[in-house]
C-alpha cells in the first residue's frame, strides 16, 4: 500500500512539475513578439535585438528543462521508492 501511495504522489508531482513548461512558453512568445516590434521600429539594430532575445529565451527555457528533469526523475528514477 505504501508503494502505491508513493507512486501516486510521484505521478501527481510529475504532472505539477510539467506545469513549469507553461511559463517559459508564454514568456518566449511574448519576447519574440516584442523583438519583432522592435526590429520593425529600428531595423538597423536587428542584430542586437536578436542576440538579446535569444539570450533571454535560453534563460527562460532552462526553467522548463528543470521542470522536465524533475518530472522524469519522479517517474522513472524515483528515489522515494527505495526508502521503503
Amino acid at each position: 500500500m505504501e508503494r502505491a501511495i508513493i507512486l501516486a504522489a510521484s505521478a501527481i508531482g510529475a504532472g505539477l512539475a510539467m506545469i513549469a513548461g507553461v511559463g517559459p512558453g508564454i514568456g518566449q512568445g511574448y519576447a519574440a513578439g516584442k523583438a519583432a516590434e522592435a526590429v520593425g521600429r529600428q531595423p538597423e539594430a536587428s542584430s542586437d535585438i536578436t542576440r538579446t532575445m535569444l539570450l533571454g529565451c535560453a534563460v527562460a527555457e532552462s526553467t522548463g528543462i528543470y521542470g522536465l528533469v524533475v518530472a522524469l526523475l519522479l517517474l522513472f528514477a524515483n528515489p522515494l521508492v527505495g526508502k521503503l
